[in-house]
C-alpha cells in the first residue's frame, strides 16, 4: 500500500474479504506505533470473530494489540434511534396507524445508510469520544447515494416545509444529529487525497472486478479519487497433479490479466488465498507478513481431516420442487456476488428438462441470466426467458412522481425529490408491478425469478395510509391486484423463496439478515443454497483446496442446523461456461448413483 492517510475506507461486496484486510492493516499500523481506531458499520459484522476480542458500540481496546481500538456501529440500532427521533414528536399529533406506516417507510436500506453515516461522520470530524487517533479505518464505506443526498441543501430543511412524499424511505434529514457544517467538513475530508484513501476490495472474478469498477466510477463522480484496488484470495496451485487446482489458478490469472480498463490506472495489490481463515491477531498479521505466513501455511497443511460435507445438489432440489406440483413461483434471493443468478438459471433449465413449462425472468440490472443461457447449445422448447428492466420501470415511475409532486416544489425541493427517487427502495417499488405480472403466470407454469423484492418493500406496499395510496396512484395496476402478489408470496405452497449464500461467514450472516427481513413480512424461505462449495468435489489433492474445503464445514453446519429448513449445494467449478458445466456435474452424479 502507498503512504497511509489518516482515514482509510475498505469497500466491497460481502465475502470479498474487506473486513480481513481492514483488520490486518489496522494491526500492522498499530504494531508500527500508530494509534489506530477500527470502525465497522456492517450490519452483519464479524469484527469480534476476526479480532478475537470484544467489540461493541463504545470504543474499546483490542486484546493483544497495544494502540489498536475498535467500535462497531450497528446500523440497525442507529436506524431505530433515527426512526424514534422522527416519530416521537408526532405521536400526539398523528393516529397510531400513520405512525406505524411512517416507521415502515423508514425501515429500508436508505434510512439505515443515512443513520449510519450520521453516526460515523463524528469520527471524521474529530468529535468522537475516544480522543485523537493517528489513523481511523472504516470497514465499509457510505454509498454514493447517501453522499449525494446529504450534499443537497434541501436535505437539511425541515420535514414539513421541504420533504417530498414521493417514494421516500429516508424521512426528514432534520432528524440527523449532524449539522450541515459538520457534513460539509466530512465531505471535504473524504475528497482530500492527502487525508482519505478508498480501498476497493475484490476477488479475481469477473463479476467482483466489475463491481469494483462500478464503485470506482461512482466515487470518481463524487470527487473521491484517491483509490487503490485490492484483489483478495488469489489462488495459486500447490499440486500440479490436481486438475481442479490447475484450472482455478489459470482462471484467476486470466481475470487479473483482464482487469477492466478503467481500473488499470489504479494502484493494484494482490493477496493470496490462504489455507486458513483469518481469525485472530497472529493470522491477521500473517496476511501482510510473508515470513509468518509461510510458517502458518506449513503448519496448516500438515493438518489432515475428513473434509467432505454431504450436501444435496440442485438435482435433488428440482425433484423436491416438482414432486407434488406442476406450477409455482420460485425466487432466488441473496446479496450481490453469491450466485443467485446461476442458481436460478440451473433450476429453470433442470425443471424444463423434466418436461414442465418454465418461464425464467430477472430483475437484475446487469441481466446476467442471458449471459448464462447463451452458454447452452440450445434452450428447452418448453422454456421462455425475459427481463424486467429496472431502469425502464424506475424511469416511468420517477417521471410520474416528478409530474405530480414537482409542481409544488422549488428548485432545491425538486433536486431533493429527484435524488430521493434514486434510492434502492424506489427501484424496488417501480419494478413491483412488472414483478406482479410474472407472479400471475405462476398459476399456469413454473416461474423462476432471479432476485425479488425484499421484505421491506413488500411491507411498504402493504402498509395502510397515504404512502400506500400514493403508490397506487402511480401504478397502472388495479388496486386489488397490488395485494394479490403479496398474498401469493406468503403462501408457502405457491411460492418458494430460496436464499443463496457462499460457504463463508459474512455471506451467511447477510443471508440470515435477509431471512429475518422476509419473516417480518410473513414470508418464510423454502430453502438455502450454498454456492461454490469445494467440499462437494471428490478427489481433491491440492493441500490448499483440501484445507479450504475443511474450513467450509463449520459454516455449512451452522446453516444446516440453525438457519435453513432445507439445504442444497452447488459445487465450485472453475469453468468459464458455468451453466453447462454445472448441469454436466449433476447429470454425471446421477449416472454414478445409478451405477
Amino acid at each position: 500500500m502507498n503512504q497511509t492517510t489518516p482515514y482509510l475506507f475498505f469497500t466491497g461486496k460481502g465475502g470479498v474479504g474487506k473486513t480481513s484486510l481492514a483488520c490486518a492493516n489496522a494491526v500492522k499500523l498499530a504494531d508500527e506505533g500508530k494509534r489506530v481506531l477500527l470502525v465497522s458499520t456492517d450490519p452483519a459484522s464479524n469484527l469480534q470473530d476476526v479480532l478475537e476480542s470484544s467489540v461493541d458500540e463504545k470504543i474499546s481496546p483490542v486484546k493483544g494489540v497495544p494502540n489498536l481500538f475498535s467500535i462497531n456501529i450497528n446500523p440497525e440500532v442507529s436506524a431505530e434511534e433515527y426512526r424514534k427521533r422522527v416519530t416521537e414528536p408526532l405521536k400526539d399529533i398523528l393516529p397510531e396507524a400513520e405512525i406505524r406506516k411512517m416507521n415502515e417507510e423508514l425501515s429500508g436500506a436508505c434510512t439505515t445508510e443515512i443513520a449510519s453515516f450520521d453516526e460515523f461522520s463524528r469520527f471524521i470530524s474529530g468529535e468522537n469520544e475516544g480522543g485523537k487517533f493517528d489513523v481511523v479505518i472504516f470497514d465499509t464505506a457510505p454509498t454514493g447515494h447517501t453522499l449525494r443526498l446529504l450534499e443537497l441543501p434541501a436535505a437539511w430543511a425541515t420535514f414539513s416545509e421541504e420533504n417530498p412524499d414521493g417514494a421516500s424511505c429516508l424521512g426528514p434529514t432534520s432528524a440527523l444529529k449532524s449539522s450541515q457544517e459538520r457534513y460539509n467538513k466530512v465531505v471535504a475530508t473524504l475528497r482530500d487525497a492527502s487525508k482519505t484513501t478508498f480501498y476497493l476490495v475484490a476477488r479475481a472474478e469477473q463479476s467482483s472486478l466489475r463491481e469494483a469498477w462500478r464503485t470506482s466510477e461512482e466515487l470518481n463522480q463524487l470527487g473521491l479519487q484517491n483509490q487503490e484496488l485490492l484483489v483478495n484470495g488469489v489462488f495459486q496451485s500447490m499440486d500440479s497433479s490436481d486438475a481442479l487446482s490447475q484450472k482455478m489458478e489459470a482462471m484467476a490469472q486470466k481475470q487479473l490479466n483482464e482487469i477492466p480498463e478503467k481500473l488499470q490506472n489504479i494502484p493494484l495489490q494482490t493477496y493470496p488465498l490462504l489455507p486458513y481463515n483469518l481469525l485472530g491477531i497472529e493470522k491477521l498479521r500473517s496476511l501482510l507478513n510473508t515470513e509468518l505466513q509461510e510458517k502458518l501455511v506449513a503448519d496448516q497443511l500438515t493438518v489432515t481431516s475428513e473434509l467432505r460435507y454431504e450436501l444435496n445438489g440442485l438435482d435433488q432440489m428440482v425433484e423436491d420442487l416438482t414432486g407434488r406440483q406442476d406450477q409455482g413461483l420460485i425466487m432466488t434471493m441473496g446479496k450481490g456476488g453469491v450466485g443467485k443468478t446461476i442458481a436460478a438459471s440451473v433450476l429453470a433449465v433442470m425443471i424444463a428438462r423434466r418436461g414442465f413449462d418454465v418461464h425464467l425472468t430477472t430483475t437484475d440490472p446487469a441481466a446476467h441470466v442471458q449471459d448464462f443461457i447463451n452458454q447452452l447449445d440450445e434452450l428447452p422448447s418448453n422454456m421462455t426467458i425475459d427481463r424486467i428492466d429496472p431502469k425502464l420501470e424506475t424511469k416511468r415511475y420517477t417521471e410520474k412522481v416528478l409530474e405530480r409532486k414537482g409542481k409544488k416544489l422549488n428548485e432545491e425541493g425538486r433536486k431533493l425529490l429527484l435524488e430521493d427517487l434514486k434510492s434502492p427502495c424506489t427501484e424496488e417499488v417501480a419494478v413491483f408491478h412488472a414483478f406482479s405480472k410474472a407472479i400471475q403466470q405462476a398459476r399456469r407454469k413454473f416461474v423462476v425469478i432471479d432476485t425479488a423484492p425484499t421484505g421491506h418493500t413488500l411491507l411498504l406496499l402493504d402498509t395502510a395510509g397515504s404512502y400506500h395510496r400514493e403508490v397506487l396512484r402511480n401504478t397502472d395496476m388495479d388496486p386489488s391486484k397490488i395485494k394479490t402478489p403479496y398474498m401469493a408470496l406468503q403462501d408457502a405452497e405457491k411460492s418458494k423463496v430460496i436464499l443463496v449464500s457462499l460457504p463463508e461467514t459474512t455471506p451467511m450472516r447477510e443471508a440470515a439478515a435477509l431471512q429475518e427481513d422476509l419473516k417480518r413480512a410473513g414470508i418464510h424461505p423454502y430453502a438455502w443454497i450454498v454456492n461454490q462449495s469445494l467440499s462437494m468435489q471428490d478427489g481433491l489433492k491440492d493441500p490448499l483446496l483440501k484445507s479450504r474445503a475443511l474450513a467450509e464445514g463449520e459454516v455449512i453446519q451452522n446453516i444446516d442446523e440453525n438457519l435453513a429448513k432445507r439445504l442444497y449445494g452447488i459445487p465450485f467449478i472453475p469453468e468459464e461456461k458455468l451453466l453447462p458445466a454445472i448441469l454436466r456435474f449433476y447429470s454425471e452424479n446421477q449416472l454414478m448413483k445409478a451405477n
